[in-house]
């Protein structure tokens, strides 16, 4: 099936070059796993979708909206990856934001798998990325369009047995994967690096936070270094497409084995 594409619910519309999603990345977006021809927690990513708009002081729409836009795919969500992006708008040249302007809903299905969908499951092989992330505390967590860090990063590898890369900060803090956010299980507790210089707080990672605080487990959000990385008793990757998936490898270090794996996927797909 081909990859349907939805512009203010308008499908085969084209984007106006003038978009500020185009000109300046000036947007965000959310990516979904379809599973049974449902999207997957979409009103925890309409939410969080909301949520990083409006701290760019984007209008977002009512997720009613959305719903409509979604309406008109009934049927033809065979699996795949559905794509929700939310541009700023058209606006004329210059970075300052126009007044008065109607966003721009993005839709974009595409029924193939991910290509993680490969990964083996006995555990991923990960590497530690050269380039750093900037520190921007007011983009720290948004999923906005600007994605050219995680281009560069995902550049510097083209070996298919690497399946992620690690991503530091510019002070040597572990933030989280290229594609993904990173839990660690140390000394009875969960840790997930904080992500209030940069990164972007997934609504898996939230998800099986809530779930694990729920079930009695310690969960901590931790500055922490790639030594302690490495110390960790287990090493976990999550997002919207690969759910949690453990880490069997990073550089010279091994998990061959699982603790706390096998509770937690099951805690993610907990209702």
């Amino acid at each position: 099936m081909p990859v349907i594409r939805l512009i203010n619910g308008c499908e085969g519309a084209a984007l106006d070059p003038l978009d500020r999603g185009a000109q300046y990345g000036d947007g965000v977006f959310r990516t979904l796993r379809v599973a049974r021809e449902r999207p997957q927690w979409l009103e925890a990513q309409l939410a969080k979708l909301g949520d990083d708009a409006a701290r760019l002081g984007i209008d977002a729409p009512d997720t009613a909206a959305w719903r409509a836009d979604l309406a008109k795919l009934d049927g033809r969500l065979s699996g795949g990856v559905l794509k929700l992006l939310l541009t700023r708008g058209i606006g004329a040249r210059g970075y300052r934001p126009p007044s008065g302007v109607t966003p721009t809903r993005i839709v974009i299905h595409d029924s193939t798998p991910p290509p993680s969908d490969q990964w083996p499951a006995t555990g991923l092989n990960l590497r530690v990325c050269e380039f750093r992330l900037a520190e921007q505390t007011r983009l720290a967590g948004i999923k906005h369009l600007n994605r050219l860090e995680n281009v560069l990063a995902r550049a510097e590898w083209d070996d298919p047995e690497i399946h992620e890369g690690l991503l530091r900060d510019a002070s040597g803090r572990v933030i989280s994967g290229v594609m993904s956010n990173l839990l660690l299980w140390r000394n009875g507790r969960l840790l997930t690096p904080r992500l209030d210089r940069c990164g972007v707080a997934g609504v898996t990672r939230a998800r099986l936070m809530r779930h694990a605080t729920a079930a009695g487990f310690a969960v901590e959000e931790s500055e922490l270094g790639l030594d302690e990385v490495m110390a960790a008793d287990e090493l976990m990757l999550c997002n919207s497409l690969i759910g949690l998936r453990r880490v069997a490898r990073l550089g010279a270090r091994a998990w061959p084995d699982t603790e706390i794996y096998d509770v937690l996927h099951t805690l993610l797909d907990a209702e």
